[in-house]
């Protein structure tokens, strides 16, 4: 039977109020746990991605190092290379000035 105080006709009992009370504990409860387990994998997260970022640092750091030696060697290869080219141009040009000698020698020698 409806109150009379109430103009809805509803009543909420103490009992009922105890046990939604109750509910809502056992559900904040739940999410703060929820919430710690989060806040524990977040710190578990954050220090695997330091690690993985001072790993990462050092793999470019060690690729740095190899592409130094790597362009090292290169160079000095090419300097090698670049030193034995240099006799051939004065090769040819001592050639081009036997030839003329030889040349010149026997054009002397038979004009006698």
């Amino acid at each position: 039977m409806p109150s009379t105080n109430d103009p809805l006709g509803i009543q909420i009992g103490a009992r009922e109020i105890y046990d939604k009370l109750g509910d809502v504990d056992r559900k904040v409860t739940d999410v703060g746990g929820k919430v710690d387990r989060l806040s524990d994998q977040h710190t578990s997260l954050r220090t695997e991605f330091g690690d993985l970022r001072a790993e990462t640092r050092e793999a470019i750091a060690e690729l740095r190092a190899e592409t130094r030696e790597g362009h090292a060697d290169l160079e000095s290869r090419a300097r090698v290379l670049e030193r034995g080219r240099w006799p051939l141009p004065s090769i040819a040009a001592l050639t081009g000035v036997a030839a003329l000698i030889v040349t010149l020698v026997d054009l002397i020698g038979k004009g006698k």
